[in-house]
């Protein structure tokens, strides 16, 4: 369920919010980045996802964020978790002052027959990025990054 926008406001200035980032990798083991055209996080390379809206189950939520960000709809039977993540921004989706906080499921699955246009609700363009270079490009957001700092 979609949330007016001074509710949503409230809600991100007072509580963290429950998201789950998506580690796309096709079969040459590149993993999907989009430019990310929203706050927080804006201009940067960031792995696509969403977050969890209240009374949706994991598996539909799982399954909603997939297809808005990838245009296909997929299920948690092919995933790997990756872990629990937290990220914290200065800011937020307005232009309030105020920071975001997000608690953040990982998780990393293969998809080789992505749509040829992928969604553009939250990001302006999409490439598909070597670890190697995900690790040294400076417009890769730090976040991004992390999940493939253990590895």
């Amino acid at each position: 369920m979609r949330l007016e926008e001074h509710v949503f406001k409230c809600i991100v200035a007072n509580t963290p919010l429950i998201s789950i980032d998506l580690i796309i990798r096709n079969t040459e083991g590149k993993v999907l980045l989009g430019q990310r055209q929203n706050r927080p996080a804006k201009d940067f390379w960031f792995v696509p996802g969403g977050r969890i809206f209240k009374d949706e189950s994991f598996e539909i939520a799982f399954q909603r964020i997939t297809k808005e960000e990838l245009g296909l709809k997929l299920n948690l039977t092919y995933t790997t978790f990756l872990g629990i993540y937290e990220h914290f921004y200065d800011d937020n989706f307005s232009e309030a002052n105020f920071s975001t906080h997000y608690v953040v499921l990982g998780y990393e699955l293969f998809v080789d027959d992505l749509r040829a246009e992928l969604p553009h609700t939250q990001h302006s363009s999409y490439k598909w990025f070597d670890e190697d270079t995900i690790s040294d490009d400076p417009t890769v957001h730090q976040y991004t990054k992390n999940y493939f700092l253990s590895r």
